[in-house]
């Protein structure tokens, strides 16, 4: 008997990143994408046409956003509910929140790893014929499913991880460090080598010289292998226009203001 295949639909304005994503999850043996919409009515019509398994949602689109979506889902009697992962570039708490209390099963942030993705949608097909529309929840009552990127380090992760950054490398730990540091308190960009990097040497029980030579091989790397579009998006530049590597207060300091900027 063939395996069930896990029938969704994506929902986000954004034409290029929905057909990477499409293609992407078509790839997958066990997936199949029956629709795309670009605005939050165009989802609701396809949602009843499709009666799709599982629901891939941005929040901030025109028309009629997610939260206008999650809150008409809600009142439209499906049975099964279809499950439904977040998939957006704001990572505001409050947001977030609304988001789960409307019955979001997941809150993923943009930029994000494909494979992670890959397995909440089959976490999320495990019991798509559970699925029951949510009892009304207040904000204060929500509480995060620990499997949501919606903390920092997670965010720092995916974005070095698309960058390129070796995992397997001492300074890929290295480098999230620092960009987490820099994060919360930017006053230690100016003081890199007297403050940053013996901070995460004494955290790693190593040396700063170490810290830094670390992040240096590690940056250089994924100069070398990484994926040129996304460090283009990223840097303002591709590393075929001979501009050369980020030195490591640069690298740090640029990944840590596209961070500020969306959160």
């Amino acid at each position: 008997m063939e395996e069930q295949k896990i029938n969704l639909i994506i929902v986000d304005d954004n034409k290029e990143f929905c057909n990477i994503l499409r293609d992407y999850l078509l790839m997958q043996n066990d997936i199949v994408v029956t629709g795309i919409a670009e605005n939050g009515l165009e989802a609701l019509k396809l949602i009843k046409e499709k009666k799709p398994d599982l629901i891939i949602l941005d929040i901030i689109m025109p028309i009629l956003d997610g939260l206008g979506v999650l809150e008409r889902l809600n009142s439209m009697g499906l049975d099964p509910m279809p499950h439904i992962i977040i998939l957006s570039a704001v990572g505001q708490d409050k947001i977030a929140q609304r988001a789960l209390s409307l019955g979001a099963d997941h809150y993923v942030i943009k930029p994000f790893d494909m494979e992670i993705f890959i397995r909440k949608i089959r976490e999320c097909s495990n019991d798509i014929v559970k699925k029951t529309p949510p009892a009304h929840l207040d904000n204060s009552e929500v509480k995060f499913n620990i499997s949501q990127p919606i903390d920092m380090i997670t965010q720092i992760t995916n974005i070095i991880d698309q960058i390129g950054v070796p995992s397997h490398k001492k300074g890929y730990m290295f480098l999230r460090e620092a960009i987490n540091m820099v994060v919360s308190n930017v006053g230690l960009l100016s003081e890199v080598t007297n403050d940053l990097y013996p901070l995460i040497g004494k955290k790693y029980n190593t040396t700063a010289s170490r810290v830094e030579l670390a992040i240096l091989h590690a940056i250089a790397d994924a100069w070398s292998i990484g994926q040129v579009e996304f460090i283009d998006n990223i840097f303002g530049y591709s590393i075929n226009n001979g501009k050369g590597k980020p030195t490591n207060s640069e690298f740090i300091a640029i990944v840590a203001n596209k961070l500020k900027v969306i959160n």
